[in-house]
């Protein structure tokens, strides 16, 4: 196995068990142990735990995919932020609420832990916002949407609101939550 398909393993293993527990519960040798590769190896490709915390996080925010639903000229802006928001929501529903999303998880119970992995955090708002906000000054230019706000701080409130969201529907085993969001954030905020 080459160096770099050890280093591929060790991050995907890392996420399933950090997604499915938490930083916290997982030892390295979990992490080996899934990955299916000895604990030294993991040691040869990162510094420690909290190292492979942070670049799970920045993984987590390279989402092409989330990007790709943001940015597709080919679909009014509002019916993309309505896509993007309702494809997060259906990955949690199908975990039935059992996963996290990583960024609330590690939010929660690491960014007074650890300065490296918070700062992996700040960057992966800032990058989710700004994405948000893009589609929304879209929407705000093309006058889908009317609300005057600058579009940076429609996103941020959206993301805090899906975040909060995504917390309540992991303790309700429900929905519920998620269709709240949509209601209020199409229905009230993106008007």
């Amino acid at each position: 196995m080459s160096r770099s398909d050890t280093r591929e393993q060790i991050i995907a293993a890392g996420m399933k068990c950090l997604v499915e527990k938490s930083f916290n519960a997982v030892g390295v040798q979990d992490i080996t142990d899934t990955a299916g590769v000895p604990k030294g190896s993991f040691y040869n490709h990162f510094e420690s735990k909290e190292a492979l915390g942070a670049e799970i996080v920045a993984r987590y925010g390279d989402n092409e995919t989330r990007r790709e639903i943001l940015t597709d000229p080919n679909v009014p802006p509002l019916q993309r932020l309505r896509r993007h928001f309702e494809r997060i929501s259906a990955r949690f529903e199908d975990s039935h609420f059992t996963r996290g999303c990583i960024l609330g998880n590690f939010s929660a119970e690491l960014a007074n832990q650890s300065a490296l992995i918070r700062e992996s955090l700040q960057r992966l708002y800032a990058l989710w916002t700004k994405d948000l906000a893009a589609v929304i000054a879209e929407a705000q230019e093309n006058g889908a949407v009317a609300n005057k706000t600058k579009a940076s701080d429609i996103a941020a409130l959206l993301l805090d609101g899906y975040e909060g969201a995504l917390l309540r529907a992991r303790v309700e085993r429900s929905r519920k939550p998620f269709d709240r969001f949509m209601k209020f954030a199409f229905g009230q905020i993106l008007v």
